[in-house]
């Protein structure tokens, strides 16, 4: 599929880390995600209901971010992932969590890490676009 939607830079805070430092003080963490879909049926109908709502996107995973920590970016990754994966428009995503403040005692400029998935790894197949609901617009 060449088709990508791609969400660069975003930024939030969050709690994670396995020392008690991390947890207590938090630190910024930026996310990047890569959405492999048909964007066929949105540029034909010029619809957002016909593809991710990219802005919808970035709340969800900013709430993952901000919301429980964990002790790995791994963890963080893999459930970003499946906030990606959701979307059963969605053939394959790929998630980088960079923690460019992680205690490392030695000069850096980040540390990342990079997960990617795909539906037919998680046993399901993409599907066409959602049926609308009342309160959802259609979007995701």
């Amino acid at each position: 599929m060449t088709d990508r939607i791609t969400l660069t830079g975003l930024r939030a805070h969050g709690r994670h880390g396995v020392y008690d430092f991390e947890r207590e003080r938090g630190q910024e963490f930026v996310v990047d995600a890569v959405l492999e879909l048909d964007l066929t049926p949105a540029a034909r109908s010029d619809e957002v209901a016909d593809t991710v709502h990219y802005g919808e996107l970035a709340e969800r995973l900013v709430a993952v971010v901000t919301g429980e920590p964990v002790n790995l970016i791994e963890t963080l990754a893999d459930r970003l992932l499946a906030v990606c994966l959701a979307d059963p428009r969605v053939a394959r995503a790929t998630i980088t969590v960079h923690k460019p403040e992680a205690p490392v005692p030695h000069a850096f400029t980040d540390v990342a890490v990079t997960m990617t998935r795909s539906r037919v790894e998680t046993g399901e197949r993409a599907a066409g676009p959602r049926q609308q609901t009342p309160g959802n617009g259609g979007a995701w």
